[in-house]
């Protein structure tokens, strides 16, 4: 390799690198995957890598291809998710790589697994366009470009988004402090087994889901009122720690929640709280294997549960 591409390919690599959390944000707001953002980032590398011509904006042509990709991995990944088994819950985001202080509590906000259950809705162009201008603020020349589309059908494609995330988009608290502490509050009546502590704290149509996917155990798939909710958390997570189930609070895709752990250390499900007026509207759970590998080791949920059953009637 000549010095003049050796340099070429390192001013490429540095230019990727520094736009790579960009990218892995914006196709995962698309996809609602780690592994298929991770993947749709990597094809974007391969095609800048291999081409041979030097874009006007690095930025937009990554954006661009980066959005291209994930529409077409969306496109069939709606297919698997229509035959999903049970609830389907995207995957546990721990850290948005995407850095913008000023911009902190939308991004977060953009992240929650509220609002991504709201991007099912809409079509993988909608959805595309709605995150590159809603989310990062392209411009409609560059989202034309990204999407393949004219500025005027992007526009339109926005209206119908906007449209149909209206009713249903997450309004979170604007106090990061007081959900953190009300997220405290919860796990600390969750470990005591505490069915009025928590109680108090969930709203009385809370929903309680579960993604297991078909590949683990779960609590329940749906759940819905405090009652119901407070007494069965209640009743499972005192004999989780029993044998030897920890949590760590932590924030799942942009909101308070926990990261569960075995004995070992080993990942077993995931936790992630919506909060509004005081209350905690939702509590969502990931213990679906496939979708845990990114953050470390996973647990055996299976013989978690069989463990678990043998404790449910020794005395404590």
């Amino acid at each position: 390799m000549h010095e003049a591409e050796e340099l070429e390919k390192s001013e490429k690599t540095e230019a990727f690198e520094e736009l790579r959390p960009l990218l892995f944000s914006i196709a995962y707001r698309i996809l609602g995957g780690v592994g298929e953002a991770e993947d749709a980032v990597q094809e974007t590398w391969l095609r800048f890598d291999a081409s041979t011509t030097r874009p006007v904006s690095v930025k937009a042509f990554l954006s661009a291809t980066v959005t291209r990709i994930a529409i077409d991995v969306l496109r069939s990944a709606r297919v698997r998710r229509e035959e999903y088994a049970g609830p389907w819950l995207p995957e546990p985001l721990l850290n948005d790589p995407y850095q913008d202080p000023a911009r902190a509590a939308e991004l977060a906000d953009s992240v929650s697994m509220a609002a991504l259950l709201l991007l099912e809705r809409l079509s993988p162009l909608e959805r595309s366009v709605f995150v590159l201008r809603e989310v990062f603020a392209f411009g409609f020349d560059e989202i034309a470009e990204a999407v393949g589309r004219s500025e005027a059908a992007c526009r339109q494609l926005l209206v119908r988004a906007r449209r149909h995330m209206k009713d249903g988009r997450p309004r979170f608290e604007a106090d990061r402090r007081e959900r953190r502490e009300l997220a405290a509050r919860f796990f600390e009546a969750l470990s005591l087994g505490d069915v009025d502590g928590l109680r108090s704290l969930l709203s009385a149509d809370v929903q309680l889901v579960g993604d297991g996917g078909g590949k683990a155990p779960q609590l329940a798939r749906t759940v819905v009122g405090a009652e119901h909710v407070a007494r069965l958390l209640a009743t499972a997570y005192p004999l989780m720690a029993r044998i030897d189930i920890t949590f760590e609070e932590h924030e799942v895709n942009g909101q308070p929640g926990a990261v569960f752990r075995d004995r070992d250390g080993r990942v077993l499900h995931t936790l992630a709280l919506d909060v509004l007026d005081g209350r905690v509207q939702a509590v969502r759970s990931v213990i679906n294997p496939d979708k845990l590998g990114h953050l470390g080791p996973v647990a055996d949920a299976w013989a978690v549960d069989r463990e678990a059953k043998r404790h449910r009637r020794r005395p404590q």
